[in-house]
């Protein structure tokens, strides 16, 4: 077990949950981002100490040290802002990146980075299960620089030798993510709306974040130069249907579910996960879809009050 961790964007959804995680396991976690963010609030999660600032080898220098153990969840985290913003994704998702890799070429050459990527990195697929070595033909610009961020870590494993462990995560869900769909759904069902683009019927993997943030922790104990990439997912299909009908009973006075018909751009019809390879590093997910989603609910009618 690692002493040190370094988390990059560590008040971010994701990444606060990874903070936590690495601290309930004894480790000392220090984080840096650009979001202003509490003493009170970011030791409640873990950290023992927090830096708001952009993202260079001299700014994690300054926090960090030389940790055993880098998690890079700072970056670009939406289809839609990619297309609306390439180049702003880009740089913040390549950008930090280069800056995490490089400040461990330079001044923490033991460290490992574990990279959470993301299953946009496949595109529109022929077939399901997705599996790790299936083609990457990304649908968005968030997808194509998942993919290049990817590359990226290779090429400072094979040219620096920088340990690194990626994890592809499919639909990550859980309190605290307020964007995409069960946010975009929990705001359309308190205004009493209830209509949503495609059928209903598309299907998606989903991973709750304290699930997620456990696999980022054991992928730490498979880094390598090979840069082994595993799906973060529970290999078990749901439809956009059943994840609304799961919330909506939160809300007594949303009409009933409709369905336009129109897909959304960068979004595929079906996306489920081969987990054999995360399986096999003695993982599992632990938390039930339904409750999950239930609570998820409360969680957004309690932020509301």
């Amino acid at each position: 077990m690692p002493d040190s961790v370094l988390v990059t964007g560590a008040s971010g959804f994701l990444g606060r949950y990874a903070a936590r995680e690495w601290s309930r396991a004894g480790c000392r976690v220090v984080g840096i981002g650009r979001d202003p963010w509490s003493e009170s609030e970011w030791r409640t999660w873990g950290l023992s100490e927090w830096l708001c600032a952009d993202l260079s080898v001299e700014t994690l220098s300054a926090i960090a040290g030389e940790p055993d153990v880098v998690v890079h969840c700072a970056g670009g985290s939406s289809v839609g802002a990619s297309f609306h913003a390439p180049e702003a994704d880009f740089q913040s998702t390549l950008g930090t990146l280069l800056s995490a890799l490089e400040f461990i070429r330079l001044k923490a050459p033991a460290a490992s980075l574990i990279y959470p990527s993301s299953a946009a990195v496949y595109g529109e697929v022929a077939r399901l299960p997705i599996h790790e070595d299936d083609p990457l033909r990304p649908a968005s610009p968030y997808g194509t620089h998942k993919r290049m961020a990817e590359d990226l870590c290779r090429s400072h494993a094979r040219h620096f030798g920088v340990k690194v462990a990626m994890v592809r995560f499919f639909s990550l869900y859980g309190e605290g993510l307020r964007k995409q769909l069960l946010w975009d759904a929990c705001l359309k069902f308190f205004k009493g709306e209830a209509s949503f683009l495609g059928t209903g019927e598309e299907l998606r993997d989903w991973l709750h974040v304290e699930d997620g943030a456990r696999l980022l922790r054991i992928a730490a104990g498979h880094a390598g130069t090979a840069c082994p990439v595993v799906n973060g997912a529970s290999g078990v299909g749901t439809s956009v249907r059943q994840v609304l009908s799961c919330i909506r009973p939160a809300f007594p006075e949303a009409p009933s579910l409709s369905f336009t018909s129109v897909a959304k751009a960068g979004d595929p019809s079906a996306y489920v996960a081969d987990c054999e390879k995360a399986f096999a590093w003695d993982w599992r997910p632990s938390v039930d879809l339904e409750q999950a989603l239930g609570a998820y609910a409360e969680w957004f009618l309690q932020e509301r009050r």
